[in-house]
């Protein structure tokens, strides 16, 4: 997924800045480019907490026979899965890549409408955005090296209306990093084409050369 190039949606991997700009110029004559490292992008680590969060909440408050639980863990399963498998298939993809990353997105606003229903149908609170709780739980989205360890007593300790807010929530933040995400790619196919461009483009030079 050229995941290097997509600023403020990757965890930093390392210091070599120094060498980022000649790979950068590499990557855009190369045939293959750069693809994977999905699991350092910021949509994904959400995605996985979300996803590990819903089977908790379901094995809690959903009845484990019940169609509901299924599409749930399915639809938090997709929403991780569609991001890592667009991010390797980028390489020889554009395409493919943003289909999949629109199905995660896709997935996640699913799950999203299944905890609204939750909440209503049990006759709970939907936390509002100035609401204190959410406000707490948003910014926990700021701390280093975050993973559902971080949010696990939210969810397996409290009662299913902070429980099912809280996941709502993270849901939000894992939507809202997914539409960059389709942004930043979108306006990257646009600039430099996809596969069929560089394979055109590949031919002639090799032609030219003979």
């Amino acid at each position: 997924m050229g995941q290097i190039r997509l600023m403020g949606l990757l965890k930093p991997k390392n210091k070599e800045g120094d060498n980022m700009n000649n790979k950068n110029e590499k990557s855009k004559t190369a045939l293959i480019l750069p693809h994977g490292g999905y699991r350092n992008l910021k949509s994904y680590q959400n995605s996985e907490i979300v996803y590990d969060a819903t089977v908790a909440f379901c094995d809690r408050f959903i009845d484990r026979r019940s169609r509901t639980h299924d599409q749930m863990v399915q639809a938090a399963r997709s929403g991780k899965q569609n991001i890592a498998e667009g991010s390797m298939a980028s390489g020889t993809s554009k395409k493919t890549e943003l289909k999949l990353i629109g199905v995660a997105r896709a997935s996640l606003e699913e799950l999203l409408l299944d905890y609204q229903d939750f909440l209503r149908q049990k006759g709970l609170l939907l936390w509002g955005k100035d609401n204190p709780q959410a406000q707490a739980i948003r910014k926990m989205a700021w701390k280093e090296d975050r993973s559902y360890v971080t949010y696990k007593t939210y969810i397996e300790a409290s009662p299913p209306e902070a429980a099912a807010n809280t996941i709502i929530c993270l849901i939000h933040q894992a939507n809202y990093l997914l539409d960059q995400l389709l942004r930043q790619l979108e306006k990257q196919f646009l600039d430099e084409g996809g596969f069929t461009e560089r394979l055109y483009q590949a031919r002639s030079q090799a032609r030219r050369t003979r």
